[in-house]
């Protein structure tokens, strides 16, 4: 439903990462169809449709060009509305303490920033671009225990009243979703609430359970 925020889950190779290649038309599918506001998106430009659909992933590309032409890509956004994000989203002093603050140029893939930095830099972009859709691929992975509490608040924000997919290897990063989806063996195994699921006792229960302990 436009609006919701959908966490999928499941072991590796379930499944996961490929219906997300498939929203975005990376690919289309063998079988079946996937359809926005009723349409197929086979039937919407592709132009189009990755303009309304942004994706985030683990290892988000930044360009050899300076901070604020990798937040505003081609789009014309004033300087005070890309420093207005950056206030919202807790990075602004981040970027402000870079050599050359937003016209700091990154190297190799922004190999001058931390992988947290580079994590956060890539939410304010997708901000920046207002899509309708957002898809999240292990947002938080690789991230340290602090710099991933930043970036789960800097998601929370991007993602409000946005349609939002996210994959997540920890539960505990989309337990708060509207839906929880988990795949096994590339179907639609259970779905429902986290408290939902949690009463259920199935696969879910038993996949919270296990990182519970660890």
């Amino acid at each position: 439903k436009a609006g919701e925020k959908v966490g999928l889950v499941g072991e590796t190779g379930c499944g996961k990462s490929t219906i997300l290649s498939l929203l975005s038309r990376f690919y289309d599918p063998d079988e079946g169809e996937i359809l926005i506001d009723g349409i197929n998106i086979k039937d919407i430009r592709l132009n189009s449709l990755r303009g309304q659909v942004s994706m985030m992933l683990q290892d988000n590309f930044l360009f050899a060009r300076s901070v604020y032409d990798n937040l505003v890509l081609n789009k014309k956004i004033k300087k005070e509305e890309v420093i207005k994000v950056c206030k919202m989203l807790d990075i602004h002093d981040m970027i402000m303490n870079l050599e050359k603050g937003y016209e700091t140029i990154l190297l190799n893939n922004g190999s001058n920033l931390s992988n947290g930095e580079r994590q956060l830099l890539c939410i304010a972009r997708i901000m920046l671009q207002d899509p309708k859709i957002l898809i999240l691929d292990e947002a938080t992975s690789n991230i340290d225990l602090m710099t991933e509490k930043k970036i789960t608040k800097a998601i929370e924000i991007v993602t409000k009243n946005r349609t939002t997919i996210m994959v997540a290897h920890r539960i505990s990063t989309i337990k708060n979703c509207d839906k929880i989806v988990l795949i096994k063996d590339h179907i639609n195994y259970e779905e429902g609430t986290h408290n939902e699921l949690m009463k259920k006792k199935g696969e879910y229960y038993k996949l919270y359970s296990s990182q519970a302990i660890q």
